[in-house]
């Protein structure tokens, strides 16, 4: 029976040096070329009240509680959400706005796990085109290095980027 103890600690102390050992910060980045310059496309992200055209999470559930705060747009426009288990519920705060080159969030997650990460649009012109950067950072806890170890999280949230982008990439190609 001691063997097996041992073993079991053993193992338990070697999964446990894995899941410390992932990296404590995280980065999920897309871009995608849009067919309008950046004054087309920046009021898109910077009004919250207009990501319901584009969100990926919007089409998760459709009856989400979304409720605003602050100005309509920039910096201090806040949108609360809370929605089913597929986009639990939450916070997005705008704490940064340079008129169509730049947005920078904070984002608290409070379901289905709680977490506050930084996420970031960045507007690039090109000719008569932008392309437009997503990105979300933040400090990997625990749980989220175990996590990691069974899902491939920047395929799951890039996945969602991409989805989101594609979008945003039609609703601002029709204005």
């Amino acid at each position: 029976m001691l063997p097996i103890l041992l073993a079991l600690a053993f193992i338990a102390i070697i999964i446990f040096v894995v899941i410390a050992g992932r990296p404590d910060e995280f980065i999920v980045t897309r871009s995608i070329k849009i067919s309008a310059p950046p004054e087309k496309v920046f009021p898109h992200v910077n009004d919250l009240h207009q990501w319901e055209a584009w969100s990926p999470w919007a089409k998760l559930d459709p009856n989400a509680k979304n409720s605003f705060a602050g100005p309509d747009s920039g910096p201090g426009a806040a949108m609360s959400w809370d929605g089913n288990k597929k986009i639990g519920a939450g916070r997005r705060t705008i704490t940064g706005s340079t008129v169509n080159e730049q947005i920078r969030f904070k984002l608290e997650f409070i379901r289905p796990f709680q977490a506050t990460n930084i996420a970031e649009f960045t507007f690039k012109p090109e000719s008569n085109e932008t392309v437009l950067t997503w990105s979300m950072s933040g400090r990997n806890n625990f749980f989220i290095k175990a996590f990691g170890l069974f899902m491939n999280c920047d395929q799951m949230i890039g996945g969602d980027f991409e989805k989101g982008l594609a979008t945003m990439k039609s609703v601002a190609e029709a204005v």
